[in-house]
């Protein structure tokens, strides 16, 4: 990976990232493909009309189905699904945790039953760096310890003392593989926890801004705290990160959170909000979010939002997107998710722009106005 600080405006960010297989130009938001797709987009959508140049997938979906080694057998992720740009593999960690009926955690890896037929599994630092050597992601995310907000103190400390030590294992485990021949193009990213506690996060950020990630991304937000409280943290864990590698924010978040967190130094975003609100028929415009199935579109022949020039505000108005929700034609999602995504990947690309001219606070003022 080659990583450059193109230019600053105050502690916002525009950079670019090259990997083996795209040159990412941050901010950046990455549209989440769960299960090696995005949902009801496929590998053209994604690279001809969204032009997207990195999306994210799952490893714990992958790996339960339809297995890494079947995604291996077909050349990794690209092979696999035709996206021959770059990818980010989540650890599956989180939906260990947060889709299992049954999962424990202890200090040697998680526990978790299989959400689709109960079977039983274990993740370990080093197994899933294993899964994700066979998805042949450009970037790997470490196996984390994550925590429910509000936590108590003692398991929070209990938290980053686990993701630490899971994290040098994971780091070592890939630079040896990598010294095999395995894993050479493909790049780990440390996940800083801790809660909303500020010395956890001090600690945790400082003990991996030691270690030799490609990246560093800050994890456990935007569940349960609130807003305030998150953009509190990152502001205050930024100090403790090193500014020569990617900043990734994971699983965050609304239009408003992408704004104030690239204000706070973030260059990397994800989160299903676009693509899953679009199949319930809420999307996302300059002014606002609007709900298509209201009837007070039926007659209505403008497009979703007259400033965008997504494929489907192109060619498409509000009329017919309401009768497609009404009558559950599945197009409507097609539809409704080129739109978001493209509002997301218009919003992150606007926000370079403004940096590069040093012009975020200008850019994100007329933001907030066109929204009132």
């Amino acid at each position: 990976m080659e990583f450059k600080i193109d230019k600053t405006d105050e502690n916002a960010r525009a950079c670019t990232i090259k990997t083996a297989h795209s040159i990412i130009k941050t901010p950046v938001f990455m549209p989440v493909g769960t299960v090696g797709a995005v949902k009801s987009l496929d590998a053209v959508d994604m690279s001809e009309i969204l032009d997207a140049k990195i999306i994210l997938a799952n490893t714990y979906h992958m790996y339960l189905r339809p297995t890494s080694k079947v995604v291996k057998n077909f050349g990794g992720l690209h092979g696999f699904t035709k996206f021959n740009r770059s990818f980010l593999t989540d650890s599956g960690g989180f939906q260990a945790f947060s889709l299992s009926k049954i999962s424990k955690t202890t200090d040697e890896g998680i526990k978790f039953a299989s959400h689709i037929d109960g079977s039983r599994h274990y993740f370990t630092p080093k197994s899933v760096i294993d899964i994700q050597h066979n998805l042949k992601s450009d970037i790997m995310m470490i196996l984390d310890d994550l925590i429910a907000l509000p936590a108590t103190k003692k398991r929070v400390e209990e938290s980053i003392k686990r993701t630490i030590l899971w994290g040098k294992e994971a780091l070592e485990y890939h630079k040896f593989k990598q010294m095999n021949g395995i894993g050479i193009n493909q790049n780990l990213f440390g996940i800083i926890q801790g809660g909303t506690d500020y010395e956890a996060r001090k600690k945790c950020a400082l003990e991996f801004s030691e270690m030799e990630f490609d990246g560093l991304a800050i994890g456990g937000l935007s569940v349960g705290e609130s807003n305030e409280e998150m953009y509190d943290t990152v502001e205050g864990v930024m100090e403790f990160i090193d500014e020569n590698r990617p900043r990734y924010l994971m699983g965050v978040g609304t239009p408003e959170d992408l704004i104030e967190n690239i204000e706070r130094g973030v260059d990397m975003f994800d989160c299903v909000m676009p693509t899953r609100n679009a199949r319930n028929g809420t999307l996302f415009t300059s002014f606002g979010k609007i709900n298509i199935k209201s009837a007070k579109f039926i007659n209505d022949d403008m497009p979703i939002d007259k400033e965008c020039d997504c494929y489907t505000c192109k060619r498409y108005s509000r009329g017919y997107l309401n009768h497609l929700y009404r009558s559950k034609e599945l197009t409507f999602y097609r539809l409704a998710s080129l739109h978001n995504l493209h509002y997301y990947l218009n919003l992150t690309k606007g926000a370079r722009e403004a940096i590069l001219k040093r012009e975020f606070s200008k850019f994100k003022k007329a933001f907030y106005a066109k929204r009132s």
